[in-house]
Order: structure tokens, then sequence, then C-alpha cells
């Protein structure tokens, strides 16, 4: 029996990203856009995994599909781990990227490359609809520009450069990002989990 796993976003550059690492397993992605009625959650929590977990699992206990959400970020060394959760309104509720990116420059103004430490995370959890919730980690290490340099990706991306490389990821083409962020690391490992505890599990995705 195929398992429809609900992914917990109406981001179609993750639906499509899920769809393609998933596309050769006994597996149906469908998204909030299928789905009427879901609850508006409210990432309250103090780490990415709490945040994720909670989005999967009152969403899985909610419409009854086993429910995949992530949370992810970046933290920088220099400013004691800050933006961390709260990257996508480091520069207020109603911030765009490029605000966060100039405040991020400001806040990190005059140290040496250094100094300028930085790295992705992203956690995503899987919750069954009784509320197990599974969690896996990626994770990319490197350190931020001293200004934005490419047009790819989004986000901190133009101002990241991971260890080993001298480019942005801002300047990688997608298919070279995925293969060493922090998304792509999660999104194997969750493929991974998928096919160990929910798959051919139960015809609903309950691990049991």
């Amino acid at each position: 029996m195929t398992l429809k796993l609900l992914l917990a976003s109406r981001n179609q550059h993750k639906i499509e990203e899920l769809q393609q690492m998933l596309a050769d397993l006994n597996i149906k992605v469908i998204s909030l856009n299928d789905v009427s009625g879901a609850p508006v959650i409210e990432e309250d929590g103090q780490t990415f995994s709490e945040n994720a977990s909670k989005k999967a699992r009152l969403t899985a206990m909610y419409t009854g599909f086993t429910c995949l959400a992530d949370d992810s970020g970046l933290v920088v060394d220099a400013l004691g781990g800050q933006p961390g959760i709260y990257s996508a309104r480091f520069a207020g509720e109603e911030a765009d990227d490029q605000k966060n990116n100039r405040k991020l420059l400001q806040m990190l103004q005059g140290l040496d490359a250094e100094k300028r430490q930085a790295r992705f995370i992203c956690v995503i959890a899987i919750s069954d609809p009784r509320g197990n919730v599974c969690t896996v980690e990626g994770k990319c290490e490197g350190r931020i520009d001293y200004k934005e340099r490419g047009t790819g990706g989004f986000g901190y991306d133009p101002l990241f450069i991971p260890d080993g490389y001298t480019r942005t990821f801002g300047e990688f083409s997608s298919e070279e990002k995925n293969r060493i962020s922090h998304r792509g690391q999660a999104l194997l490992k969750a493929r991974t989990l998928l096919e160990q505890k929910f798959i051919g599990v139960s015809g609903n995705g309950l691990i049991i």
C-alpha cells in the first residue's frame, strides 16, 4: 500500500524537492495545498527540533496523515548563535531576505574571516497520526562573506561560503547546493527514516 506523506508546507520548491527525493519509493507526497482546514502552527519552540516536531505532530494528528515538517536557519558563532530559529524574521516580523542580510552584515562589520564562522542547520521531523515523532538533522559548516555574491538560492545563501569552497551558496547551482547543504543532508536522512520506520509498517504509516 502506498504511504501518503503530508509535507507541512505550501512552498512549491520544497514540495518538488521532496517529490524528487522520494520518487523511487512507494510514497505519494501531498502538501497543505491538498488539505483543507489544516491549522496554522505557531513556531514558539526554543530550538529547530522543537519547532519541526510541533509542526509535524500537530499537523499529523489533525489531518490523519503521516506528516513531514522542517525548521532550519543560520547560526553565527560571533553572534552567540543568532539568528538561529529567528532566521526568517531576523530584521523584524515583516523582514525580507534583503533586510535580514543587511542586518547580518552590519552586525558582523569589522570582523575578520576567522571570526565569521557560521553553519546552516536543518531539522526534519516526521510524525504518524498518533503523534509519534522522529527527527533527523543536517548541518553545513562555513562562514559569512563580506558582501552578497550570486543570485541563486534564497535567504542568506548569497552570504554563506561553505567550508572547502570560495563561492557562496548564491553562486551554486541548485544541484550543487543540494549535494552538500544542510537541507540536502537532512532529506537524505529523512528518506532512510521513512524506509526504516514508515514504509510497509502499516498502510496509514503508523509506527507500531
